[in-house]
């Protein structure tokens, strides 16, 4: 990555994540496009993540629906069906052809969800049933397109586990290299881990260790089916996406960091508390992920609105081992080579595409420099 006696540039050294050997710290966030028709990932999915891999790069899938249950927009992926795993396959085999590593995020809507994308029509299902005030675009007039959940009971969870488990070994048969089990941004499993939301009287609500419980039975259950080393966690504890606010967000983080110690995954993928809602951050915080960051073992990996300064301060400070670029990384497929070359020249996203359904526009259509393909940094 250097030349002749330069000083390193720190997103651009190496790093050994668990038997992976990433050549630098730059990760591809996971995203979700909606251009997935009726939960099946597209041909067009090959392009759009083989753009933006190179050789021993880290990249993380969009989420991708565990059940039938679990879908909360359209066209977004699953990963339990037979159709959906073999769909995925070309996909993944475009990544790894670049070389790169390939995750598949597991998701569940929970109740961020509406009748249309639920069997029958029922209603989504929660660890409560009270419904959002407001959802990711943090806007309260949103609550009415979201219906009451259905509250799960005791004897249902160890299903819903048992979703998880499977849809991670589809992700394996379907050639990734391992799987990040989403338990944040307000989704089913943060609705569990946020005392906000979590009204329950059972062994999965009440004290921290309970509201914990579900969480951390899906992560050892995934664990123990492909491995420790081929799972890692988002959390979003200090963020209040889709109406999913705790009232002590650090203890949460630090509880769930001791306790994903004890199964040994391979790492921890941390929202950065300035991040007050998906797509603005603040520009001050009374909290820091940093207590977190010393108390887990793995790898630490944060997102959050970073440019390359703020990575390379994140990295060189032992703030991170790897940093996540969500839209920085959408629009500019070929970020890692950019800031190798810390070019004053960046695409800007355009929000109004990121979730249209169109299969080129805002999608692969986002331009190399000088226009020629990045094969490598």
């Amino acid at each position: 990555m250097t030349k002749g006696g330069e000083t390193p540039v720190p997103l651009l050294t190496p790093y050994t994540l668990g038997k992976f050997h990433l050549s630098h710290r730059i990760v591809l966030a996971p995203l979700t496009r909606t251009r997935s028709y009726n939960f099946v990932p597209q041909p067009h999915g090959a392009v759009y993540y083989s753009q933006r891999a190179t050789k021993d790069a880290f990249l993380i899938g969009e989420a991708s629906g565990v059940s039938t249950t679990a879908q909360g927009y359209p066209h977004t992926p699953g990963i339990w069906t037979r159709e959906q795993v073999e769909a995925w396959k070309p996909i993944v085999n475009g990544v790894h052809e670049k070389g790169a590593i390939f995750f598949c995020q597991l998701w569940h809507a929970g109740r961020v969800s509406k009748y249309e994308f639920q069997p029958e029509g029922k209603p989504p299902i929660s660890c409560t049933d009270k419904r959002l005030r407001k959802d990711i675009s943090n806007d309260p007039a949103a609550a009415d397109k979201y219906p009451p959940p259905r509250r799960l009971n005791t004897h249902e969870i160890p299903i819903i586990v048992n979703d998880f488990k499977i849809a991670a070994r589809n992700a394996m048969e379907a050639g990734f290299d391992g799987v990040e089990i989403h338990a944040g941004n307000g989704y089913l499993l943060d609705q569990f881990l946020k005392d906000k939301v979590n009204d329950r009287d059972d062994k999965y609500g009440g004290n921290l260790e309970n509201r914990c419980r579900f969480p951390l039975e899906v992560v050892k259950a995934v664990a123990d089916e492909i491995g420790a080393d081929r799972v890692g966690v988002r959390l979003s504890p200090f963020a209040d996406y889709n109406d999913c606010e705790d009232t002590d967000p650090q203890g949460l983080g630090i509880y769930m960091a001791e306790s994903l110690n004890q199964l040994g995954i391979l790492y921890c993928h941390m929202i950065e508390p300035r991040m007050v809602t998906q797509f603005n951050k603040s520009d001050t915080t009374k909290w820091s992920l940093m207590p977190i960051r010393k108390v887990f073992k793995g790898t630490f990996i944060v997102a959050g609105g970073y440019d390359r300064t703020e990575g390379n301060r994140a990295i060189e400070s032992g703030a991170a081992d790897l940093v996540a670029y969500g839209r920085l990384f959408l629009a500019n497929p070929d970020l890692p080579k950019r800031f190798e070359l810390n070019v004053d020249e960046y695409n800007h996203p355009d929000p109004t595409t990121f979730y249209s359904h169109d299969p080129v526009l805002g999608y692969t259509d986002y331009p190399f420099l000088q226009n020629t393909p990045c094969t490598s940094v």
